[in-house]
């Protein structure tokens, strides 16, 4: 596998790697020994589902499959043939009283800690190895149960899957769905400006936490963990991925992010090794993980209504019609503590400030509505049809009007539309949302809400795919003003951008074609199985007697 430029100081072990020649497999003439393989990923929807068609394709070749995960994320995994287990009953020893959420269960400890007034980042820094404690007796049960060949799993989220893999002897790949690793200091940059505080303040703070410490200690003795207590030193470090067989990405290597060379160096002398394969796209019609709520869940796909959108999208198309997209992501429109529908961030006092996600998301819908919303109801009109995805929130427009031409449920297709032909998509810049739009040739209008989306907003700009309009960030008492400024600027911002369609387009189209060759689905799972082959069939047989006994926590 050609190693991305960045990395160009790495030097490749693992023969899985060195001599893999993709181009020459195909997924139907693969082995047809069946082979178990374990994903393990939180309830978050951007993280899970580009693991969605690796799912689909392994169990069509005869393989079995088994998430760990969470209930909202149920009917998407077993869309895909897979078995569905709760992390809520494995992982008891974290969840037994609290409420999960997409950073494990940060809320609940942040109440149960009295850490309410740090931010969302600095306050998982704190509690992230209490979390590893409790979460791992679970993992390991469930590991030894199912007994996989290979361990795929969320390295951003799920710390204790690889640490668990490792300790049982399997095999692991993490899916990183992140433009690279230079995009995870990236984003933690971002959420360490949006705290307030500088680097060293925060390794103060999070060192200063006793519980942190306490549950390092006892990893320590009990599973010979040595995990990282410099917050300076870890920082933008993925750790969880120093064991992985090698890490697939969902980008290029042309398009992942810059990192300073001393991380690169770092990865390297970890012999930590990246695959750029682009975007997972699933098959039409495929069960996506949608909008949800930590408490709940809204259907995943919106059934109901998907077809008809689709259908209303054809029609708009054949007509001639511009078709605006829009979708503010499920976190923001979700319930997440700290980053959700009603979280507004927290500043350096330890004081609200700035805008909710409810207020970030109606602004930037008026926005729409104001630079394409139309009275008309008559199809053949020539007006863009917006479609819009709303998320899982009760009356979630408020007092907003809604046009004529406008659609607005809480989840789209957004894959199928973007095959279809989107004219111009208004997005968080989450990710996935902006390697699928690259892929079928997009521009873009980028509203970010937090972390790497801050990046991928700047990157549709420096790409020449798109616009940005960055989130406010007012004082108390000053939002009115600052809402109502960035709503205009969402409404010139999509204007500009459908009227200079061409040149925008052109730069998409450039770029979807770098995206298509780094292989997908295709490259993914043959790489998988490649790991697979590896794994000895007697891993599991004596790990009772080199490691201590795992504590009740599992199903």
């Amino acid at each position: 596998i050609k190693q991305d430029p960045a990395l160009s100081s790495l030097v490749v072990h693992d023969s899985i790697i060195a001599d893999f020649q993709f181009d020459t497999w195909h997924l139907a003439t693969m082995e047809a020994e069946s082979k178990c393989f374990a994903f393990i990923f939180p309830l978050a929807s951007g993280h899970i589902n580009p693991s969605l068609p690796l799912a689909r394709a392994l169990v069509r070749m005869g393989h079995e499959v088994h998430y760990l995960s969470f209930e909202q994320m149920r009917e998407s995994i077993q869309d895909t043939g897979a078995s569905f287990h709760a992390a809520t009953e494995y992982e008891r020893d974290l969840y037994s009283g609290r409420e999960p959420d997409a950073a494990g269960a940060l809320g609940s400890l942040q109440k149960e800690y009295g850490l309410e007034k740090d931010s969302w980042w600095i306050a998982y820094q704190k509690v992230k190895d209490v979390q590893l404690e409790l979460q791992l007796p679970g993992a390991m049960n469930f590991l030894q149960e199912f007994k996989p060949s290979v361990v795929i799993y969320c390295p951003v989220a799920n710390r204790e899957a690889p640490i668990a893999a490792d300790l049982l002897g399997i095999p692991s790949v993490s899916l990183l769905t992140f433009a690279g690793p230079g995009a995870r200091l990236a984003a933690q940059q971002a959420m360490l400006k949006a705290s307030g505080l500088t680097l060293t303040e925060a390794d103060q703070q999070v060192g200063q936490f006793e519980p942190r410490g306490a549950a390092m200690e006892r990893l320590s003795v009990k599973y010979g963990l040595h995990l990282d207590a410099d917050l300076s030193r870890s920082f933008g470090f993925m750790d969880t991925i120093k064991s992985s067989s090698f890490s697939i990405v969902t980008t290029s290597e042309k398009l992942q992010d810059p990192m300073p060379s001393e991380l690169e160096q770092r990865y390297s002398l970890d012999g930590c090794r990246f695959v750029y394969v682009g975007p997972l796209l699933d098959e039409a019609g495929s069960v996506r993980a949608g909008v949800h709520k930590q408490s709940g869940t809204v259907s995943a796909t919106a059934e109901m209504h998907g077809e008809a959108v689709i259908q209303a999208a054809k029609q708009a198309r054949l007509l001639g019609r511009p078709i605006v997209l829009v979708s503010m992501g499920t976190v923001i429109t979700g319930d997440l503590k700290g980053l959700g529908w009603a979280a507004r961030p927290v500043g350096p006092d330890g004081r609200p400030r700035g805008v909710t996600g409810r207020e970030l998301c109606q602004a930037a819908w008026g926005g729409v509505f104001d630079a394409f919303g139309s009275a008309s109801t008559v199809a053949e009109d020539p007006v863009p049809l917006i479609l819009m995805a709303v998320g899982p929130q009760p009356e979630p427009l408020g007092s907003l009007e809604v046009p004529a031409n406008a659609l607005c449920i809480p989840s789209l297709p957004q894959v199928e539309l973007l095959k279809i032909g989107v004219d111009v998509f208004l997005t968080h810049g989450g990710q996935n949302s902006l390697m699928e739009a690259l892929a079928h040739d997009t521009p873009l209008v980028v509203c970010p809400g937090f972390g790497d989306q801050t990046v991928n907003a700047s990157k549709a700009v420096d790409l020449g795919v798109g616009l940005k309009v960055d989130r406010p960030d007012p004082d108390a008492g000053n939002e009115l003003p600052e809402i109502s400024a960035y709503r205009r600027q969402v409404c010139q911002s999509l204007l500009k951008v459908l009227e200079g369609h061409s040149s925008f387009k052109a730069a998409a189209e450039f770029h979807a074609e770098d995206l298509r060759s780094a292989g997908g689905v295709l490259r993914a799972v043959e790489m998988l199985l490649a790991v697979s082959d590896t794994a000895s069939t007697n891993k599991m047989s004596d790990v009772s007697t080199r490691l201590p006994a795992c504590a009740a926590g599992g199903a």
